[in-house]
């Protein structure tokens, strides 16, 4: 039982495991920020009392997916660190694409426990004889975090992406 295993172990093409999470997540982030995003905004649906609830659903689903994926780049590149199948010109790369697969499991970290559950309270209409057509300044924040996390994200993942096919180019 252990040779299936380990042969098993072995044989997952770890490059391919970071390649497909890399694609699927960093596509699934264009998608949400670039198309679904503004629709939602330009219909003026973010101004229904629903939103909120609906947005904090919506966001806690994909932050989990985000999680998922960050979990898998992470382990593809530990897997492909401690298996010795990387071909990096420099040790200092190597270490790097750890450290940035770590910083893209930390950042659905933040979306899941403080960015999502924040933004969903802030959205919440408790006063219901009072209109707001003002955004509050606390939401305002909130929301150029996230714009910085989602940049962040994207060029430790295009980074990692770019490094990840170099390396797997080279073993084949």
């Amino acid at each position: 039982m252990n040779a299936i295993s380990d042969r098993g172990f072995k044989s997952i093409s770890w490059s391919t495991v970071i390649l497909f999470a890399l694609g699927f997540w960093l596509s699934g982030s264009l998608i949400l920020d670039l198309l679904i995003l503004p629709s939602l905004w330009a219909s003026g649906m973010m101004n229904q009392a629903g939103f909120a609830s609906a947005g904090y659903t919506i966001f806690g689903m994909f932050n989990r997916i985000e999680l998922l994926c960050a979990a898998l780049v992470l382990t593809g590149f530990l897997g492909l660190r401690f298996s010795h199948l990387i071909s990096y010109a420099d040790l200092l790369q190597e270490r790097l694409s750890i450290i940035l697969s770590g910083l893209l499991v930390i950042i659905p970290l933040i979306y899941i426990y403080f960015l999502t559950p924040q933004m969903s309270g802030l959205g919440l209409n408790l006063k219901l004889f009072e209109t707001t057509t003002t955004m509050p300044a606390a939401m305002i924040s909130l929301h150029e975090g996230y714009w910085l996390l989602e940049v962040l994200k994207l060029v430790a993942g295009t980074t990692l992406l770019r490094w990840c096919y170099r390396s797997s180019c080279h073993l084949s």
